[in-house]
């Protein structure tokens, strides 16, 4: 056997390639890893947190499907934080802060212990193709390594640029090489490349910060964690802490917008909106008077502070006004300057849903090469692609899932059909269903996919159905047991502030009341047991207290899939058909969407395009029939 012989590499070691070589190996595929530096594997280049609002619910699918996101960051967790608890459920979401080095220690150890993964530390030159198809990969050092299906995950190194001030250094990140040739393999494909940028806050000497003028905030005393596997909290949890810019340091930086890279036009590329620099934030927001910055630990053994919110690509002397006139870090030391990051990017609409090129066959694509921001995006694409790359070596159909039932769903479908003018980040805003997809039902809805494609493993999944009997259980029994209205019983619902009883009425439908919650249920000793897996208990507080919402969701669901799962076929000539503006015809040729649903979503596309569509779709299938 050829040891240069793989089913799949997956080149990149950033969170997209790990969950890529982890879901391709663990599905038996032979799977070679290539990056550029085995240290790095895992590692967190920006903040030291993971989840978060719309993320949170990414990690939390991610774990459901049997990845490696919410076990890393339950493995380095220092401080767990849930985020919107006085909002619906919907966008209830964890964060954790995350030691960097245990992070980078747990994946790194998952990466070469894995059966079937292969590792190396090496640079590409080129991308190897035979007649529109990938045939594998040469290395820097001239090797080729043959494979079935490649996943590119490159992160920001194609052709990246790092910016301080008017000062340049061509980098992916600080202190290492990026990949030009790798960008250079991309345009000789045909794929469509452009330029996107994101940036960095500097990093601050915790030693040298005055704490006591800054507000604490502790870690949750009942974390929940990310892991459907994990219960226990691991590591000793650490606060962090916030303080304001204010009047001094936005007139820092305004006098110096002139030696910025951002507004000097030095920098082509277009920053993300949602996480803008601090920059554009007094440029954009004029009349706010100041900006939040969250001091983040990066560790446990490691007085380094992360500033989140001040991300700058402004000159080193003035990040140090900048840092010095913050209340709490007038004296605070700079580790490392912050900075912004230029680098190339494929446009995403030239892939399938499957996350596969339409241009090149067998080559998959996963992360900020496809035009996303943030570890969980990333991660996201990265597992899809090692799962589906795999599925193509075996002869199964891709894994594509639908935006009712996932935010990587929609991620991937938002990124295929719609493309990028900004680094692409998660939010549950963009979830037309989102009371369906809130991240304490995650495994309910993909632990079942996980299994059937075998990334779920046995024990695994008899835990679940434990699980899910336990809960379907409960509900029964909320369901058929009474309170009955006496003294005792109205006195304590009177000081939880709902009615009293006036007839005998199940749990469930008191549990329906907004003051009510289980542990009040065992509170009022109805003998109910306590239930020890929190985000059950949260499951089915949320199930039963927006049942009738959640009803009414499913039910248009229904409905709209009726349509919008219609394949259009490939032999559909776009181009024929009667009715269709020729802007329309040039964005259905330019897409290529997959199904009428991916069709509507095309800015510009009318209800009258889609029915025209319909029409020519059974069209075709009846003369496809009659050739047969």
């Amino acid at each position: 056997m050829n040891l240069n012989e793989f089913d799949v590499i997956v080149v990149g070691g950033g969170h997209a390639g790990c969950e890529a070589a982890l879901s391709s190996a663990r599905l038996k595929t032979k799977t070679l890893l290539l990056t550029a530096n085995l240290d790095t594997i895992g590692i967190m280049s920006c903040n030291p947190s993971i989840g978060g609002v719309g993320k949170g619910h990414l990690v939390r699918e991610i774990d459901a499907l049997g990845g490696e996101m919410g076990k890393a960051a339950d493995f380095s967790s220092i401080q767990y934080r849930r985020l919107n608890t006085k909002k619906g459920p919907a966008v209830q979401a964890t964060r954790v802060q995350a030691d960097r080095n245990l992070y980078r220690v747990h994946m790194k150890q998952a990466i070469e212990n894995q059966t079937n993964l292969f590792v190396k530390q090496r640079l590409i030159h080129s991308l190897l193709e035979k007649n529109g198809e990938i045939i594998g990969v040469q290395t820097s050092y001239g090797e080729i390594y043959s494979c079935k299906c490649l996943v590119i995950t490159p992160g920001t190194f194609p052709n990246g640029l790092i910016h301080v001030g008017t000062e340049q250094t061509s980098a992916g990140r600080a202190g290492e090489a990026p990949t030009t040739e790798i960008s250079d393999s991309f345009k000789e494909l045909g794929l469509n490349v452009a330029r996107l940028k994101t940036g960095t806050p500097p990093r601050l000497d915790g030693k040298t910060i005055d704490w006591s003028k800054t507000i604490e905030q502790p870690a949750d005393e009942n974390p929940l964690l990310f892991s459907f596997e994990n219960l226990d909290v691991r590591n000793p949890q650490l606060p962090c802490h916030i303080t304001y810019t204010n009047a001094k340091t936005h007139k820092i930086i305004k006098d110096n917008l002139h030696r910025s890279p951002m507004y000097s036009g030095q920098i082509e590329g277009v920053g993300p909106r949602y996480c803008p620099s601090i920059e554009d934030k007094i440029v954009k927001f004029a009349d706010r008077e100041r900006h939040q910055v969250f001091l983040e630990p990066e560790g446990l053994n490691t007085k380094e502070i992360y500033p989140n919110g001040i991300s700058t690509s402004l000159p080193i002397d003035v990040q140090i006004k900048i840092i010095n006139s913050i209340e709490g870090l007038e004296n605070t030391d700079i580790m490392r300057p912050g900075y912004a990051v230029e680098y190339d990017y494929c446009d995403p609409r030239d892939l399938r849903a499957s996350l596969e090129s339409k241009k090149i066959k067998n080559l998959y694509m996963a992360g900020q090469i496809n035009g996303t921001t943030g570890y969980e995006e990333a991660a996201a694409q990265g597992l899809i692609a090692g799962i589906n790359s795999s599925l193509r070596v075996h002869g199964a159909d891709p894994l594509i899932l639908k935006r009712s039932e996932s935010y990587i769903g929609i991620l991937i479908d938002d990124l295929v059909t719609l493309g990028v003018d900004e680094p692409y980040r998660m939010f549950t805003s963009r979830a037309e269903h989102r009371l369906l997809l809130r991240d304490d039902n995650a495994d309910f809805r993909l632990t079942p996919i996980g299994y059937e494609i075998g990334l779920i493993k046995q024990k695994r999944f008899d835990l679940f159905n434990e699980k899910r009997n336990s809960f379907n259980e409960i509900m029964e029994e909320l369901n058929n047991s009474k309170i009955v209205p006496n003294e005792k019983n109205n006195t304590f619902l009177s000081k939880l502030g709902t009615p009293s009883l006036k007839k005998p009425t199940s749990f469930k439908e008191i549990l329906r009341r907004p003051e009510v919650f289980y542990d009040s249920l065992i509170e009022l000793n109805t003998g109910l047991n306590k239930i020890d897996d929190k985000i059950v208990q949260s499951l089915i507080e949320n199930e039963i207290k927006y049942e009738g919402y959640i009803a009414r969701q499913n039910a248009g669901i229904e409905q709209i899939s009726k349509h919008q799962s219609i394949k259009i076929p490939s032999s559909l000539n776009i181009n024929v058909i009667p009715g269709l503006s020729n802007e329309l015809k040039s964005k259905l040729n330019r897409i290529q969407p997959e199904t009428i649903g991916q069709a509507s979503r095309i800015s510009g596309i009318t209800p009258a395009a889609i029915n025209i569509l319909m029409i020519y779709i059974k069209k075709d299938q009846s003369i496809n029939e009659v050739k047969i």
